[in-house]
């Protein structure tokens, strides 16, 4: 017998009908269809809650124009985008190229090392 997912969020008791899922390096919450299974990444979310889902400041929020149904998978660009988001989360990150000469270079900000005196 299967058991019905709840709405991650504390003190609902509503049944999750979406799948909220962070793309931290883009900047993205994606909403998409219930995932097949429970993910330890991501957060199943009532109709309600995935309707009103607000992102931080700067951050997009991607979810389906109609409404959120429990009536099982859809196949559609934004299932794609919600599957692709989760299995970026799980994939083994690249192997990190060795640093520059003058320094290691992350995002906007540059890491200088000095030789010890």
């Amino acid at each position: 017998m299967a058991r019905l997912r709840r709405c991650s969020r504390t003190g609902c008791t509503h049944g999750a009908v979406a799948t909220l899922t962070y793309a931290y390096a883009d900047s993205t919450a994606v909403v998409g269809p219930l995932a097949t299974a429970a993910e330890p990444h991501s957060y199943d979310l009532c109709a309600f809650h995935a309707e009103h889902l607000t992102a931080p400041k700067g951050w997009d929020v991607v979810r389906p124009d109609g409404e959120l149904l429990s009536a099982g998978p859809r196949a559609d660009d934004l299932e794609a985008l919600a599957d692709a988001v989760r299995e970026a989360g799980r994939a083994e990150p690249p192997a990190a190229e060795p640093p520059p000469a003058g320094g290691d270079k992350r995002g906007h900000l540059r890491v200088l090392r000095f030789p010890e005196v």
